[in-house]
């Protein structure tokens, strides 16, 4: 796990052209600005909140057991949230680019989390610290309202994949998840895929059979 502070941007020569090199915090925030108001004030405010952190494949983001304190924006790469069941490993979420992931339930009573967030490919990552975020919140009230979005994006994901085990068939449930990642069966094995989906790896290739 590679740890860096804010970084600048950074000022290459290629060709006889200069250009700039967004970093995760550039990322984070152009994505910020799509989902609410936000002052170049704010972001100042914000970015004493933050830490670039770049993961390895499996490499673990949140382990089962600890407490979470932190809400982490996947710049690039992929993550995971999974459980395991009697030696199998059960998985509940995939965060792709720009998505937003944490535990909330440890991140907001300090309980310990009953899942393991890891690197499903090389990540890099954006933490946001929950008492430096809380500090934030008592001095911006687009803060505030940033932090409120990110936890409504997350439980409206989490809600939705729990609604689909309900209203859905499995092909379905598969038909829609490669409808909003096209590239997931490239990223995910079929494996971890067919955990995610709550059935077995040969319905799984059956589905991909029809598509």
């Amino acid at each position: 796990m590679k740890i860096d502070g804010i970084k600048p941007y950074c000022v290459n020569a290629c060709v006889g052209y200069k250009f700039k090199v967004l970093s995760e915090m550039d990322n984070l925030k152009k994505y910020i600005a799509t989902i609410t108001d936000f002052s170049e004030h704010c972001w100042i405010t914000l970015s004493n909140c933050l830490t670039e952190i770049e993961f390895k494949r499996n490499e673990m983001v949140l382990k089962e057991g600890q407490v979470c304190n932190s809400i982490y924006y996947i710049s690039s790469g992929l993550c995971k949230s999974c459980y395991n069941l009697d030696g199998k490993e059960i998985n509940t979420a995939f965060y792709f680019e720009n998505d937003f992931a944490t535990n909330i339930k440890s991140l907001t009573t300090s309980s310990k989390s009953l899942y393991t967030i890891k690197a499903c490919e090389k990540t890099k990552i954006v933490q946001l610290d929950k008492t430096k975020l809380l500090e934030a919140y008592s001095k911006s009230h687009q803060i505030e309202t940033f932090g409120r979005k990110v936890l409504e994006i997350i439980m409206a994901k989490q809600e939705e994949h729990s609604d689909s085990f309900k209203i859905l068939t499995p092909k379905e449930r598969f038909d829609n998840l490669v409808s909003k990642h096209p590239d997931f069966l490239k990223r995910v094995s079929l494996t971890q895929t067919a955990s995610y989906l709550g059935i077995s790896r040969e319905t799984l290739s059956r589905f991909r059979a029809v598509k």
